[in-house]
């Protein structure tokens, strides 16, 4: 199997954040159907997501990602293969407006209670920097 950790930044940052339910949507469905599991976290101009699965799955996976217009300065992180998956559901961690700050927070550290260190610490950096705040 394989694993990506990718971060990225939104083409238009001075607009309105992305539609980050219908990212939701579209990734729930294509990864549905290519067996791709992981983590997005974004704040509607921010992302950081791990993708895994087939490494077949996951390099056209990654090459949509690539493509997509919605963000920019696409940054590989993490590339490895993996024994098993990490994240065996798609989560889409999104802190809207009506879920309280710790309750997310609490949410995205489970997340990443089986993710390898390399992959958990970015996100958790988010979750301080935010609790830092």
């Amino acid at each position: 199997m394989k694993q990506i950790l990718y971060a990225s930044v939104s083409a238009h940052p001075g607009e309105q954040p992305v539609d980050v339910i219908a990212i939701l949507e579209e990734s729930r469905h294509n990864n549905a159907l290519d067996g791709i599991t992981g983590l997005l976290w974004t704040d509607g101009h921010r992302f950081l997501q791990v993708i895994e699965g087939g490494e077949e799955a996951v390099d056209a996976c990654y090459a949509r990602i690539r493509a997509d217009t919605r963000h920019r300065a696409i940054v590989t992180i993490v590339e490895r293969t993996v024994d098993r998956r990490e994240f065996g559901y798609w989560a889409m961690a999104h802190k809207t407006a009506e879920t309280l700050a710790d309750v997310h927070d609490q949410r995205v550290r489970r997340m990443m209670a089986n993710a390898a260190e390399e992959i958990r610490a970015p996100f958790l950096e988010l979750v301080s920097a935010r609790e830092a705040a």
